[in-house]
């Protein structure tokens, strides 16, 4: 089941197109990467989906029907750039966005009351914002966030400001929100928090989808053919048993154990690596190394730049 689907979204400022047929589809109950360097378009994505901005063409479908002012209920949105009245107190403060999100006092007295001692800031109820820290202030902000139960979630850096403590605590939660069959859409700059968290991803740059899939079959579609081997003997003999089959990249010996790292050359396997291998070395272990979502996130904005680049 899909959630959230956006098909062929162009919106134009002052005759620059920021979003160029942009098409996503985020699965019901998952967590969604959305990613791109600044300026990519992300924002004004965000904005079009939560009805902020009205795109110049496309549709965006929220539940399978063209979106509407009565899904907005159903959507919770944490902004980058925070939006707290500095002057009011906390408690008042939550509890009023509570209300715009159609919750009636009562229920919004229980959430968050419940979300105000599973983040243990009950003290602060009587606070005015102002006196908050960053970090405290992100933590309210979150809470007004989710506090109504959203369908869908959307977070736009959701862990600046944070220390490492308090964004485990955000991540946790919103781990739990997704067990619960909240659908989580995030902007975010952290690759490590993509890794962790998002099953599927887009990657938006320069106003338009240059890489979208699932986390683990893109990284696969990145690997390069790159183990790790771990033997115990001599490295001469090592590289003498397959010449020709791969490349040495680097290595190092702990212990009696070396790690080769290698890239496999002319279509070997890793079978065929093994076999030339064994009665040479003592095998301890091999593994292939995936990269990670920052380096294949660098790489497809090289390889559209490379691509826009040859076009022109």
């Amino acid at each position: 089941m899909i959630c959230l689907e956006t098909k062929d979204l162009v919106k134009e400022y002052t005759s620059k197109r920021v979003l160029d047929h942009i098409n996503i589809s985020v699965p019901r109950g998952s967590v969604f990467g959305l990613l791109g360097p600044n300026g990519a378009g992300k924002t004004t994505l965000i904005r079009v989906i939560n009805q902020i901005t009205m795109p110049d063409s496309g549709t965006v479908f929220f539940m399978g029907e063209p979106i509407q002012s009565k899904h907005s209920a159903r959507i919770g949105y944490l902004p980058e750039e925070r939006g707290l009245y500095k002057k009011m107190s906390v408690g008042e403060q939550a509890l009023y966005f509570a209300r715009l999100k159609g919750m009636s006092k009562s229920d919004a007295m229980d959430n968050l009351i419940y979300w105000f001692r599973k983040f243990e800031i009950e003290s602060w109820w009587n606070k005015k914002v102002e006196e908050l820290s960053k970090g405290m202030q992100q933590k309210l902000q979150f809470i007004i966030t989710v506090v109504h139960k959203p369908d869908l979630l959307i977070l736009d850096e959701p862990f600046s400001g944070f220390d490492p403590v308090n964004a485990q605590l955000v991540i946790d939660e919103i781990m739990t929100l997704k067990k619960m069959g909240t659908t989580i859409i995030l902007s975010t700059h952290n690759m490590g928090s993509v890794e962790t968290l998002c099953e599927h991803i887009a990657l938006v740059n320069q106003s338009r989808i240059v890489l979208s899939g699932k986390v683990n079959d893109i990284r696969k579609q990145y690997s390069a053919s790159v183990y790790e081997i771990g033997f115990r003997g001599n490295l001469i003999a090592f590289t003498n048993a397959a010449w020709g089959g791969f490349e040495l990249l680097d290595h190092h010996t702990e212990e009696g154990i070396t790690k080769a790292k290698i890239k496999l050359l002319n279509n070997h396997t890793v079978s065929s690596l093994l076999t030339y291998l064994i009665n040479h070395v003592e095998i301890h272990g091999i593994r292939e190394i995936i990269p990670g979502m920052h380096e294949i996130f660098l790489q497809a904005l090289q390889k559209e730049s490379a691509s826009k680049d040859a076009g022109e």
